[in-house]
């Protein structure tokens, strides 16, 4: 734990010196370009010289520059000046056979407080230790977070409700502008909806880890289609998430609709995409088999159908083929699963068994 969060330190602090004050401006000369966002191994300097990444202390180095271009993308992550207490309000609460089920609203930055469901399972009188933790991260649908609490017309997707059956606390918060949470990032200084997403979930996982039937040393993070890639977004900038499972979640941008980026440039993601970057894949400067592999050397689970109509399994495995390479690196080669299971744009019982499997193993027995 000490040597991770000692690289996690040089990270951030790679990624300040990098983008500079203000990341949205364009990169500086001092933030390398990597035209080819598959090929990991390599750190590159401002005139475009490389050198190999031998060590996981190289690959510090390289996650710092994915960062940084990342936030060219997302805008900044915020600094501390948001950070204020969570001064949970229990809206309602609700007993189910297996755990109670609590709306509550938390406070995520001055002026904003963000509501989401919290699902604890009932004490045991003879089993005392803490218990592990999942943030649940919803799709696209107007009911955002009752969908994943087993409130929504599919029950494919209730891996909150199922999660929490099987001794999981689960905090399933909504997404700016779905369920009951109407904000405007941009008026807040955002430069991406993503981005004040980001922040949103690293305050649920704040409360998630305050929660006295929590250990804060096991905590995951799931979600499906845009809680897919939102899980992989939180857990970038969230050391404490030690699980992640990204259900139908990304692909490489070449193979998002033949290289149409269109989609992740409205105000619901990032709009730089297209203002800054005119949707030309030239020019944007991250792609996913680099976030992917950012997580390393953590373990990641995706859930990504043969025929998924959003993002194509072709460029899934681009992904996962690229990001093998740092995790192989860091000698954790075995936690990172990929499973195709022949459908659509689902998370099918057998994939979300295996899910459940996955995250287990990863967030059962104390670290």
């Amino acid at each position: 734990m000490g040597a991770f969060h000692s690289a996690w330190a040089l990270v951030i602090l790679t990624v300040a010196q990098a983008a500079g004050p203000d990341s949205q401006k364009q990169a500086s000369p001092a933030l390398p370009a990597y035209p080819d966002h598959t090929r990991l191994l390599v750190i590159r300097d401002a005139s475009g010289q490389e050198q190999p990444v031998a060590s996981p202390a190289d690959w510090a180095v390289r996650r710092a520059h994915i960062m940084a271009h990342f936030e060219q993308v997302a805008g900044p992550f915020p600094g501390g000046e948001r950070r204020v207490r969570l001064d949970v309000e229990t809206v309602e609460e609700h007993r189910e056979p297996r755990y109670v089920r609590k709306k509550v609203r938390f406070a995520v930055e001055p002026g904003d407080r963000v509501p989401a469901w919290l699902l604890v399972p009932h004490a045991d009188p003879p089993q005392l230790e803490k218990r592990p933790g999942m943030l649940c991260l919803h799709q696209t649908i107007a009911i955002g977070k009752d969908e994943p609490a087993g409130l929504g017309p599919n029950p494919e997707l209730a891996y909150a409700r199922e999660l929490a059956d099987h001794g999981y606390v689960c905090i399933v918060p909504d997404y700016p502008n779905f369920g009951e949470y109407k904000v405007d990032p941009y008026a807040m200084g955002y430069a991406s909806a993503t981005m004040k997403g980001i922040w949103n979930h690293l305050r649920a996982v704040d409360l998630l880890a305050s929660l006295p039937e929590v250990d804060p040393g096991r905590l995951g993070v799931i979600g499906h289609s845009l809680g897919g890639h939102n899980a992989i977004f939180a857990a970038l900038y969230d050391p404490r998430l030690r699980a992640v499972v990204s259900s139908c979640g990304f692909c490489s941008f070449t193979h998002y609709y033949h290289g149409n980026v269109l989609g992740w440039s409205h105000r619901g993601y990032m709009p730089l995409l297209k203002t800054r970057y005119d949707l030309d894949l030239s020019r944007i400067p991250f792609d996913f088999p680099e976030l992917i592999a950012a997580l390393a050397p953590r373990a990641f689970f995706t859930n990504s159908p043969l025929h998924d109509d959003n993002f194509a399994v072709a460029g899934v495995r681009d992904a996962i083929s690229a990001a093998q390479t740092v995790y192989d690196l860091h000698h954790a080669s075995s936690r990172l699963i990929a499973l195709h299971p022949d459908a659509k744009h689902s998370f099918p019982a057998p994939a979300r068994r295996a899910a459940y499997d996955f995250l287990d193993a990863q967030l059962l027995k104390p670290k």
